[in-house]
Formats: structure tokens, C-alpha cells, sequence
């Protein structure tokens, strides 16, 4: 049974949903429009400002689907009317970011600085305050593209557990290893 396809996704106010044809959903809010393709086996309905996904059998499949598009769509939804934002921090001694338009600079300890281009469908900002590590900030509608770009950045300096040095997200818990200890003879 799938505990998740079976929720029913209330819909915001100014938040439309469409189904077109071959079943590709259309998710128009305040903050942009969003479409996903959906399995033609599966079935969206919309009724009293409620959307419900629904799937044809019991069959193993179907019931991995049923969850899968509802968790989309649902994520769509969300999207367009709050929107997303991750933060990501910077943890190192002179580790920098700067962002010009859409191009991320990072100073991350190498011989030379990296470069990311961020899509035009995110926000990217830096925030640098005295006292305090860098931070990269990602905005956006669609909650997998802003995942996989923080997952990107965030690999070009993965956290290491003795110094703690690296890109983390804000709030994230590393654990820490002991470093060497001096024997006694």
C-alpha cells in the first residue's frame, strides 16, 4: 500500500493545475509555471480545489509510481506558490564565494578558483559577513534542480571529518574523528 500516493495534495490559492494531453501536468502559481510528464497508466484528479493521484491496480509497480507521481507533483505544487531555497556554508580558512549574474566563483584551497554556471531558473547569492563563513544561497521553483545544484557545488569540496573543513549545508551535523595522539614510551 502506498501511504504516500494515497494523500490527497490541497491546492493554494492562485495555484492551477492542468492536465493536458499525454498526460503531461502543467502547475501555474505566483511564482512560475512547472510541467512534469506522468506514466499514461496513472490518473490525476482535480476536484474542490484538491488534487488526487490515482493508480489503476495493485501491481508492484503501479504502487511505486503512484507514489512517485504524487510526490512530484506535489513538490510542483510547493514550488510554485513558496518556492525553495538551500544555503550552503562554507567552512575553511580562506575559503571564499562571489557571484557575478549567475556565475558562481569559489576559492576552495586549490591552485586556481572555481567556476559554476548556475541556471538561469535559479537566484544565486553570496553572503560574506565579518566574523562568519561564507554562505551560497540557491532559490528556486523546482525542488530537483536546485538539489542537484547544491549537490554539485557541495561535492567540489566535500567536508572532511578531522578539521571539519568543506561546503556543508547550514544546520548540517558532521561528525568529527580524532586526529592522531602522541604515544608515551
Amino acid at each position: 500500500m502506498s501511504r504516500v500516493g494515497n494523500k490527497v495534495i490541497a491546492l493554494p490559492e492562485k495555484v492551477s493545475v492542468e492536465v493536458g494531453s499525454g498526460n503531461v501536468v502543467t502547475v501555474k502559481g505566483p511564482k512560475g509555471t512547472l510541467t512534469q510528464t506522468i506514466n499514461p497508466e496513472i490518473q490525476v484528479e482535480i476536484t474542490d480545489g484538491q488534487l488526487k493521484v490515482v493508480r489503476p491496480s495493485e501491481q508492484k509497480r503501479h504502487k511505486a509510481m503512484h507514489g512517485l507521481y504524487r510526490a512530484l507533483v506535489n513538490n510542483m505544487v510547493t514550488g510554485v506558490s513558496t518556492g525553495y531555497r538551500i544555503e550552503l556554508e562554507i567552512i575553511g580558512v580562506g575559503y571564499k564565494a562571489s557571484n557575478q549574474g549567475q556565475v558562481l566563483e569559489l576559492n576552495l584551497g586549490y591552485s586556481h578558483n572555481i567556476f559554476v554556471l548556475v541556471p538561469t531558473e535559479l537566484k544565486v547569492t553570496t553572503v560574506t559577513e565579518k566574523g562568519q563563513n561564507p554562505k551560497v544561497i540557491l532559490e528556486g521553483i523546482d525542488k530537483q534542480l536546485i538539489g542537484e545544484v547544491a549537490a554539485k557545488i557541495k561535492s567540489l569540496r566535500k567536508v572532511e571529518p578531522y578539521k571539519g573543513k568543506g561546503i556543508r549545508f547550514v544546520g548540517e551535523v558532521v561528525r568529527r574523528k580524532a586526529g592522531k595522539s602522541a604515544s608515551k614510551k
